[in-house]
């Protein structure tokens, strides 16, 4: 199968946690988390349409800066997720600068924010040319574990405890369409823009006895194919599972987040997961509402996941990081 999004940690294990999440074939990107993204080329940060933020210490929320300055004198919009207080943090975030000059933009930048509780979220929308004042009132609405539903794909949270309320999060691709490119050499059609068409009816699920149009330019001429939508999928479509990537940090090894973990990570493709100390020091990483890498690795394999990436490590580890690494491995191989 191949992927229709490769995810990336931006950072290495021992410096902020930032997940990257480029679409193949797509000017587009997702980010779990946004610590220091300063090694991110701002090509990469103009791909992102939304951000998910498990919470807002700073080096889980530092990169919030990096990406308003990018963003900033841009047609673009982009909306970002986080936990309780959510809009207050960003409303200080915004507060902080000084805006007597973006009338002198050319485009204008929105920024939309969605603070998400337990049963409801609030969302508020933050325009560069208005200074980013909140001049309407908030946005109610009821949250059922979805955030952003797509037709190819979907991002769901929980709530963990992390000492303060700290968000987990999956993205769940519905089914990934795979295109034969030898089949599309057999009956001599190119690929372009109606490829983006043809997913979109399959994903919507239309009429597999509907027609379908394919149509190209070649030699400033236009063609024009007409095939039955589920002929065509025959012929030059593989269609399979999608993938499923979890992403968890910063929470305290409890009964009750090791069971939701566990639960929302089931059966993951990929799984991402902090691993902060060594089990040697469980008493510390209790105090600090963190992870030891072999609890990472027994709620990796109690989730039943594809493969894991261990990551967020403590800097007291700088020198033997690959012990956590190990030991998070022992623990998924159940040893």
């Amino acid at each position: 199968m191949k992927a229709s999004f490769h995810p990336r940690l931006v950072n290495a294990p021992l410096e902020d946690p930032a997940l990257f999440i480029p679409f193949f074939f797509q000017n587009r990107a997702l980010l779990f988390d946004m610590g220091s993204l300063y090694s991110l080329p701002a090509k990469e940060i103009l791909k992102l349409t939304h951000g998910f933020v498990t919470h807002t210490h700073m080096d889980h929320f530092s990169g919030f800066d990096t990406l308003l300055r990018i963003f900033l004198g841009r047609q673009k919009s982009l909306h970002l997720f986080g936990p309780a207080n959510f809009l207050q943090n960003i409303e200080g975030k915004l507060a902080s600068y000084t805006w007597n000059l973006v009338e002198n933009y050319r485009h204008g930048f929105s920024l939309k924010a969605t603070e998400v509780h337990p049963t409801y979220t609030i969302s508020q929308i933050y325009e560069c040319k208005k200074g980013f004042r909140s001049n309407q009132a908030p946005v109610e609405a009821p949250f059922d574990g979805t955030l952003l539903a797509e037709p190819d794909f979907s991002v769901h949270a929980i709530h963990l405890d992390h000492k303060v309320p700290c968000l987990g999060f999956n993205l769940k691709e519905r089914f990934h369409i795979n295109i034969m490119n030898d089949s599309l050499k057999r009956l001599e059609i190119p690929v372009g823009p109606w490829l983006k068409q043809f997913k979109e009816a399959l994903y919507e699920e239309q009429d597999p006895e509907e027609g379908f149009q394919v149509v190209w330019k070649a030699a400033e001429k236009e063609h024009r194919l007409t095939f039955r939508l589920g002929e065509l999928a025959d012929q030059i479509a593989r269609i399979s599972p999608g993938q499923k990537i979890s992403y968890i940090v910063d929470v305290l090894y409890s009964p009750e987040n090791a069971e939701r973990i566990i639960d929302f990570a089931r059966g993951a493709d990929h799984l991402f997961i902090e691993a902060a100390f060594l089990d040697a020091e469980i008493d510390v990483a209790r105090q600090k509402y963190h992870l030891t890498a072999k609890q990472a690795g027994i709620l990796a394999r109690k989730a039943g996941v594809e493969q894991f990436t261990v990551f967020h490590f403590s800097p007291r580890y700088t020198h033997t990081a690959h012990l956590l690494q190990e030991e998070a491995d022992r623990a998924f191989a159940g040893k």
